[in-house]
């Protein structure tokens, strides 16, 4: 499973992540669009250490060796960008990837350099107002015919929706809005955590 942080700041928020991580998170992405270099080489230096690697960086990607990090997510606008060479040299690096989708046909296209891929807005999202899918994304994953790749959910996922949405042809789930909208956002991460391992 996993959590991707607000992109604003929010309370507690580097202690909500230890918690977080010591629960058993697997990855966080590291959403932060409006950072500075300076202010992402900030926030990464009150992550502790001996979680750096399970972090998944989406901005200012060169600073992710002198940190110990070996994975970095790509956008779609970015993925489209980017030749098959330099995703090749990234894989040669030990750098692993993930992109982001909107819809299944984008996501049977990605290539074999990615480890998985989003596929969003599964449901109405809880962090962004009026955030939704067009079409069915449980309709349209019918179609999916890319099996190379991690297909994973994002976009309105919370405890009572996990289930349908795994048992749906999803490999995994993410999380944004469950953890930083919620006045118990550890027990929320917990109790997603325990649906997810039940599959």
């Amino acid at each position: 499973m996993i959590v991707i942080t607000n992109p604003i700041p929010t309370t507690n928020e580097i202690s909500t992540i230890h918690s977080l991580f010591k629960n058993g998170l697997e990855l966080l992405h590291i959403r932060k669009p409006d950072f500075s270099v300076a202010e992402m080489k900030a926030f990464l230096l009150e992550i502790k250490l001996e979680f750096r690697q399970q972090l998944v960086l989406h901005s200012h990607h060169q600073l992710a060796p002198a940190f110990g990090i070996n994975r970095i997510h790509l956008t779609q606008n970015i993925r489209k960008e980017i030749s098959s060479e330099t995703l090749y040299l990234y894989n040669e690096q030990g750098i692993r990837l993930s992109t982001s989708t909107h819809d299944i046909e984008s996501f049977n296209d990605l290539r074999i350099f990615f480890e998985y891929g989003f596929l969003s807005p599964v449901f109405s999202s809880i962090s962004k107002t009026n955030y939704e899918s067009d079409t069915s994304l449980f309709e349209s994953i019918k179609n999916r015919t890319n099996f190379s790749t991690q297909l994973v959910a994002l976009g309105g996922i919370y405890s009572e929706n996990i289930s349908e949405t795994i048992e749906a042809g999803f490999d995994d789930v993410a999380l944004l809005g469950t953890i930083w909208n919620s006045n118990n956002p550890i027990e929320n991460f917990k109790l997603c955590q325990q649906i997810v391992l039940s599959y």
